[in-house]
């Protein structure tokens, strides 16, 4: 299964409800990278989504985005075939 990374903060709700549809797709791990507790990483995710929100969710190296867009992936029937890589 791809790896599932996710820029999130501790008081998310959109963050609960991605980490709850990665779940029900079958992913048992998903790296979360906090960036309240980390200003760096905050700068980080910036640079690298040049997105200011969260969450930001990434499967393997390919950008989903937020929580609306990997909602709308799942719908479109494209997430499985990113997880199943």
């Amino acid at each position: 299964m791809a790896v599932v990374t996710m820029y999130s903060t501790a008081v998310c709700p959109f963050c609960v409800r991605a980490e709850m549809l990665l779940k029900q797709r079958g992913v048992t791990e998903i790296q979360k990278i906090r960036i309240d507790t980390d200003p760096a990483q905050r700068e980080a995710m910036m640079a690298r989504t040049n997105r200011r929100t969260v969450p930001q969710i990434f499967i393997d190296d390919t950008h989903v985005g937020g929580y609306d867009d990997l909602a709308a992936l799942d719908r479109a029937g494209g997430l499985m075939p990113l997880l199943s890589k």
